[in-house]
Parts: C-alpha cells; structure tokens; sequence
C-alpha cells in the first residue's frame, strides 16, 4: 500500500516521515515549538528557577494560612478560658452559703467571712453600705447570675482571688 504525501490536502499540514514511518497530517499550526529551522526561537524553561518560584509562593500562602488558623486558635483558646473561668465562678457560687432568692440577670458580690471561714454571696458591694463594709468582709469579685444559670464575673477592678 502506498502512502500519500500530504494526505489532508490542507495549505499548513503536510505528512512528515521519522525513520521508515510516515505521520499523516502534521499541522505546523498547533504545536507550541518550531517545526522548522525556520520558525521562532526559543529557549528551554529554567525548571530550578520555576521550581523556586513555586516554593517560595506555596510557602508563603502556606504560612499565611497557618497564621490566619493560629488566631482562630488563640480566639477559641480565649473562649475555652473564658468558660473554664466561668465554671470556677459558679462552683464558688454553689458553694457560698446566702439566704435570698437569687434573680437571674442581677449582680450580687462573694465575700469571704473571715470570722465564720467561710463564703458568702451578698447583694451589697463594697461601697453600697451606710456605715461601711462589715469588718469581717474581704469582697472577692462581683458576679452576675445568666440566662444559662452559670454565673459571670463582673468586677475586674477589684483583687479577685480566683484568679
């Protein structure tokens, strides 16, 4: 069987032969490189240099992640302390002895008596009494009693002991 040369018949294609095989329709049209001494110039891409490039550019958005993950971390680290704080409070609330109906939304103050050795939750802060603070009061913190029946420090101004 005889092969045609130029079997497309097409003005930019023509058959090629490599070695003893004949490649029927090669379109000098679409490949990216010179088929020809003729055609452009050009030179090999620098792989080392790309393969930089794509490393320091991977590392770069790689560390801009990490970094944007470590602030939602230290966010949530914050929140978790938050809670952890929270908790405390309450159980130092449970534990304090007081003889009132509590009011979810009020702020009220635990105090340590010293002469009874043990703490109170009291309705009156520091400043709110006539005469003073009774003298065997160490106000603690102020909290406040939430929606979610844990209780809230409220007063940072104050030496917390909980701290």
């Amino acid at each position: 069987m005889a092969e045609e040369s130029n079997s497309a018949k097409g003005r930019d294609s023509f058959d090629i032969s490599t070695g003893n095989t004949l490649v029927a329709f090669f379109n000098r049209n679409i490949t990216p490189y010179a088929t020809s001494t003729l055609g452009p110039a050009f030179d090999l891409v620098p792989v080392e240099k790309q393969k930089d490039l794509m490393i320091n550019h991977a590392r770069m958005y790689a560390q801009q992640e990490y970094d944007r993950i470590m602030e939602l971390v230290a966010v949530l680290q914050k929140q978790a302390d938050d809670i952890r704080r929270r908790l405390k409070v309450t159980d130092m609330v449970h534990a304090a002895e007081y003889q009132f109906q509590v009011v979810m939304g009020n702020s009220y103050w635990l105090v340590w008596h010293r002469r009874r050795e043990r703490t109170l939750l009291v309705m009156t802060g520091p400043t709110e009494w006539n005469t003073g603070a009774p003298e065997d009061y160490e106000y603690l913190t102020q909290v406040r009693y939430m929606g979610d029946h844990t209780w809230l420090e409220i007063d940072t101004n104050i030496k917390s002991v909980l701290k």
